[in-house]
């Protein structure tokens, strides 16, 4: 059985560049039988058959002279994101596989103000997250965490070295064995959310990095839904996939 790394046979299946069939994959649209691939240099069977998903459209939500707002779709990191909108200034991030609401400023001034919102906790954040387990009643984890960042960030609960770290869940459905939760968070610390819903038993659904597989899932199951800052609301619709599991 002859092998061959990922990108290289998709960019000959597909007939694209190398460095577009690497995008895709790093992106996390390309799967084999199911399963995401996770490293674009992999070895391979070179009889593979890839499923491509399409390339999220990010989908502007609002725009005045001072903000501009869009509804940033799963697999595109916030950096890519950044890129489509040039001129203006990224006043938050979202992780590549979180979609919802993202922020940019249009002018230096209203960025300063708008930083200084976020120093003094005075953005209200809210998430929507489908987790492993059931989620019975509402918690308030507050446990510090430290980030190591490397080629690739991760986080961990940290008593002695991490950052103060709070996050506030309501549940909102049950089905089975999975539990739908609205998530706000007092502050941004990297991977917050997911870090801190594995600590208690009920990791993200889709999150293979604080989690595990999923099947048929290829994305954390985790949406920023609203975010507000000033006299400003702004919201994103979730998307089609939540709607899989049989929550209302």
């Amino acid at each position: 059985m002859s092998k061959e790394k990922a990108y290289k046979l998709l960019s000959i299946q597909e007939d694209i560049s190398a460095k577009k069939a690497k995008l895709y994959i790093d992106s996390g649209l390309v799967s084999i039988k199911g399963q995401k691939l996770q490293i674009a240099r992999v070895l391979i069977d070179s009889k593979s058959v890839f499923d491509i998903k399409p390339i999220p459209q990010t989908k502007v939500i609002f725009e005045d002279d001072n903000i501009l707002v869009v509804d940033k779709p799963a697999y595109q990191t916030a950096e890519q994101t950044s890129k489509l909108f040039k001129n203006f200034f990224l006043l938050n991030r979202l992780d590549k596989e979180t979609s919802g609401v993202m922020l940019f400023a249009k002018t230096k001034l209203f960025q300063t103000k708008a930083i200084q919102q976020f120093k003094q906790k005075n953005v209200y954040k809210e998430y929507i997250a489908i987790v492993q387990g059931k989620v019975p009643e509402s918690l308030t984890i507050d446990q510090p965490i430290m980030t190591t960042k490397g080629k690739t960030a991760k986080s961990k609960i940290d008593e002695k070295n991490g950052k103060p770290a709070t996050t506030i869940v309501t549940p909102l459905f049950i089905q089975g064995k999975l539990s739908k939760l609205k998530v706000v968070i007092q502050d941004g610390r990297t991977h917050q959310i997911r870090v801190h819903l594995s600590s208690v038993g009920h990791p993200i659904v889709g999150d293979i990095l604080y989690g595990k597989k999923s099947a048929n899932i290829q994305r954390v199951m985790l949406h920023c839904v609203k975010t507000e800052i000033f006299d400003y609301c702004f919201e994103a619709k979730e998307p089609k996939e939540f709607k899989l599991f049989g929550f209302g």
